[in-house]
């Protein structure tokens, strides 16, 4: 099956748009449905006590998510986010990368999971988000 959008089309979005260009995500994959983003540590990410902050987390989580339904979508359709649930199941101060999947594609709503994972493998945050299709 043909993705709605390409590889190319989702990292001129990632690169040429201001809040997902200063978090540095770079583009791992892409599928059905799918993307995975890597996110490499930069200082700025640090919060008191010496982790990753979980803005940043979150922040991967729905762009992964933003570009795995341009996938279905393509890049003209739009959806924003509705509801982000994040459970933060480790701390880290590392890269990372977060893989994004939706579970349904309705014809208002898009649901969805995201995971962060360390080098290892290891789950960092768990994350369930919906979109609504505008």
């Amino acid at each position: 099956m043909a993705l709605a959008a390409r590889e190319a089309e989702l990292q001129r979005i990632l690169t040429g748009v201001a809040f997902t260009r200063n978090y540095g995500f770079q583009l791992r994959s892409i599928g059905d449905g799918e993307c995975a983003l890597a996110v490499p540590f930069q200082p700025a990410f640090e919060r008191p006590g010496g982790v990753v902050s979980g803005q940043v987390f979150m922040a991967a989580a729905d762009v992964a998510m933003w570009l795995a339904i341009m996938t279905k979508l393509g890049t003209a359709e739009v959806a924003v986010t509705a509801e982000m649930k994040t459970n933060f199941l480790s701390g880290a101060r590392e890269d990372f990368l977060c893989q994004a999947k939706i579970l349904k594609l309705g014809k208002r709503l898009v649901f969805g999971t995201a995971e962060c994972l360390n080098g290892e493998g290891k789950l960092l945050t768990h994350h369930t988000i919906t979109y609504i299709r505008t």
